[in-house]
């Protein structure tokens, strides 16, 4: 289950720099808008301590994490919606995509042109925010014509759709994302085709110096990212902090010497970590585990699963022959040294169906087809 999360935001704030570091994946950068044109789709491990600890129990022949997909566009301009710098070509990118990464440019450095012509985070957010709330209005207003006509006729689907239509153009019209206009989860569903960009949640990276790494995670300490937390925090969004230049370095190390580098900034894990839990959660995403000395792997699955979701999250045939769960907490797991451990202090249980998912469950499955 790779979700996607699209990577937005002003040319020059460092979107394909940070889309490198997170995957290595070599992206063109340089210091003119639109040096990317054509999307650059990455998928990154999810790191996870948890994982670690199971593979240092089992020592399996194979370690699977669990992953996500990153999908880098060009820049956005004023006029995107209209087609302003390839806009409209650039927005379709992004529209299937799960969830959105904003980079917010929270640095100064006068080798690096801003589009706009000097550094404000938040009006930087906003120009992007209008941009992407009028292709919604766009796409909406484009359908409701359509829809107008069949609930005239007395379409009973028709009817239903209209008033949800309008309601969310006068939000879009009243500047309010979609995400923000209060709707209940039927009116998400109904609009589900549509692939409306502000209907999707929002993680603000804010792209800060180097030197201002470690104040910039403390509020308070850095005037750039303190506004955009302040813009997150009226929104319900969710924001990280991180050095795009420092994290491509970082990205480069092999494993003892990122530890090592981490460690003499006083860090336990780098930005791109953080950033990429924060998409994670920002989706709603859990982890869990199937443990085995051939494999140890990382499953993702939404919160609120059950054993059956589950099931069919690593195939078909474990969810349609479906017959029992077998369930181990993750902290009897490691606390019991294992399968058997768990099994001789009693907490090893079976689940049926029905059984919620916790984050972090050791699980197999019994079933038959």
């Amino acid at each position: 289950m790779a979700l996607q999360c699209g990577i937005v935001g002003l040319p020059n704030v460092g979107k394909s720099t940070i889309f490198n570091a997170l995957t290595a994946a070599g992206a063109e950068m340089a210091n003119y808008p639109f040096c990317t044109i054509e999307p650059n789709v990455g998928v990154v491990a999810v790191r996870d301590p948890r994982l670690d600890a199971l593979v240092s129990l089992v020592r399996p022949q194979k370690t699977i994490p669990t992953v996500m997909e990153f999908v880098d566009i060009a820049g956005l301009v004023k006029g995107a919606s209209q087609g302003e710098g390839l806009g409209n070509q650039f927005l379709g990118h992004i529209r299937q995509v799960d969830a959105v990464a904003h980079v917010v440019r929270c640095f100064q450095d006068d080798d690096i042109t801003h589009v706009q012509g000097r550094v404000d985070p938040v009006t930087d957010v906003l120009v992007i925010e209008t941009e992407l709330m009028l292709a919604d209005l766009a796409a909406v207003e484009k359908r409701i014509g359509g829809i107008g006509k069949r609930a005239k006729s007395g379409e009973k689907e028709a009817r239903l759709l209209e008033p949800i239509y309008q309601k969310v153009i006068e939000g879009l019209n009243a500047g309010v994302p979609i995400r923000l206009q209060g709707l209940s989860g039927e009116e998400l569903a109904a609009l589900k085709d549509l692939f409306l960009l502000t209907s999707k949640p929002v993680l603000y990276v804010c792209n800060v110096a180097e030197e201002a790494v470690q104040s910039a995670q403390q509020l308070g300490q850095h005037a750039m990212v303190d506004a955009v937390r302040q813009l997150a925090a009226e929104q319900g969004a969710a924001v990280v902090a991180i050095c795009g230049r420092m994290e491509a370095e970082v990205s480069e190390l092999d494993e003892a010497e990122r530890l090592v580098f981490l460690e003499e900034l006083g860090m336990t894990d780098s930005g791109l970590d953080r950033l990429v839990r924060q998409a994670y959660d920002l989706l709603g995403l859990m982890t869990f585990f199937t443990v085995g000395p051939k494999e140890v792997r990382a499953w993702t699955v939404r919160k609120g699963a059950t054993a059956f979701d589950a099931a069919g999250a690593i195939h078909t045939d474990f969810q349609r022959g479906f017959i029992r769960a077998e369930v181990i907490g993750f902290e009897d797991m490691i606390a019991c040294k294992g399968e058997q451990g768990a099994k001789e202090k009693g907490r090893f249980r079976l689940e049926g169906r029905d059984y919620l998912v916790t984050d972090g469950d050791c699980m197999h499955f019994r079933f038959n087809v």
